[in-house]
């Protein structure tokens, strides 16, 4: 009777990563565009890139060019995988009334946004934005004001369960997206809008002035 051959062992590279080293990867690239290591175009690409990512060597070129990060070798991106995860609060209650709220650059997302504004609108962008898990809830009761969600590639957003009076919900974040691309982060939106709308979009590609200027960095939840 024959043995059955021993299994070669794999080259680490050929691994599958899951969604979370895709999230972690992602995670890094908006760290280093924060700090203008990377401009919005390339974080646009390499983040692409990253979702779509099959293997650990295709996530290891994404961070090779940027220090701290190691020189592309697959030990530089075990390191950055094995980072503690990113502590985020669980719920944020913000209230507005007669004024905007604005979520922009590199903040932390909490599990849960709470938002209460009345005669003002809402804009989430999630561009360079870090999350913590796969889902993100947003529960809004807005009067008189409309809610702008900006989603990178990856990003998907569910508006079914908000309650809409005088609005609609506009989604074209997924336009131009791969029919195949993977979902790594999902957005539910619910509450009540009244005489105010919901539109959901894909990062808008700087300009050359917008680029040589540069984005100012976002602040951080309260």
């Amino acid at each position: 009777m024959s043995l059955p051959t021993p299994m070669e062992p794999r080259d680490p590279k050929e691994m599958r990563v899951s969604h979370e080293d895709r999230d972690r990867v992602a995670d890094a690239l908006r760290v280093a565009a924060g700090d203008g290591r990377l401009t919005m175009d390339e974080l646009d690409e390499r983040l692409e890139a990253a979702f779509g990512a099959r293997t650990y060597a295709d996530l290891a070129p994404l961070l090779g060019d940027l220090p701290g990060l190691g020189s592309g070798a697959l030990a530089a991106l075990g390191q950055s995988l094995s980072a503690p995860p990113v502590q985020s609060k669980d719920v944020v209650h913000v209230k507005r009334v007669g004024g905007s709220v604005r979520y922009e650059g590199v903040w932390i997302v909490p599990k849960r946004l709470d938002l209460d504004v009345r005669g003002g609108s809402v804009l989430l962008d999630f561009t360079r934005a870090t999350v913590a898990g796969g889902t993100t809830e947003v529960n809004v009761h807005m009067r008189g004001g409309s809610l702008r969600i900006v989603v990178p590639p990856g990003y998907a957003v569910d508006g079914n369960e908000v309650s809409m009076h005088g609005g609609s919900v506009r989604d074209r974040s997924a336009k131009d997206a791969p029919p195949d691309a993977p979902i790594v982060h999902r957005i539910i939106v619910t509450g009540e809008i009244v005489g105010g709308s919901v539109v959901i979009r894909p990062p808008r590609r700087p300009g050359r002035l917008r680029r040589m200027l540069g984005r100012s960095a976002g602040h951080a939840l309260e």
